[in-house]
């Protein structure tokens, strides 16, 4: 299938735009969906234990599934389709990079300089799991967090 240079321009927004609006389909679901009716799963990522898998891990199966069916049904069909599907990938992938491996340490890394962006996520996602309950818990976002929950605007209220 050859491309013009228009197409591909137009699939690189596509990922970008994608991998963006994911972040809010992120904080979605995890407000109203992990901290909601599937808490069953979620609870388990609140509590302290000494196992590799937890059951909150069903969620990157499930969460896996659209960008799995996007780029099966599409690849060399349909490259928009396909962007869509890498967009959702590459979320995927910086998802688990920062939440798995940087904040909760699931594979030893950790990285000498941190940006003032990575310590206020770190901190953010630190302080949604102050909570240990459904409800009640603050900052559901994966890749963004709003500067109120900078370190230093928290240490100076």
């Amino acid at each position: 299938m050859d491309f013009s240079i228009l197409t591909i321009v137009l699939c690189g927004l596509i990922v970008i735009g994608t991998f963006l609006f994911m972040e809010g389909v992120a904080w979605f679901t995890h407000k109203y969906v992990m901290h909601g009716f599937l808490w069953i799963w979620h609870e388990s990522h609140h509590k302290v234990h000494d196992h590799v898998l937890e059951r909150n891990d069903l969620f990157a199966v499930v969460f896996s599934l659209p960008s799995i069916l996007l780029l099966a049904l599409s690849w060399g069909n349909n490259p928009y389709i396909s962007a869509v599907g890498l967009g959702i990938f590459a979320y995927g992938v910086f998802y688990i990079v920062f939440h798995d491996i940087v904040v909760h340490q699931r594979v030893k890394w950790n990285p000498k300089k941190k940006s003032s962006y990575l310590k206020r996520m770190i901190n953010a996602h630190y302080i949604h799991h102050k909570v240990h309950s459904k409800g009640g818990a603050e900052a559901f976002g994966f890749l963004y967090a709003p500067k109120k929950f900078d370190k230093r605007a928290i240490d100076h209220k």
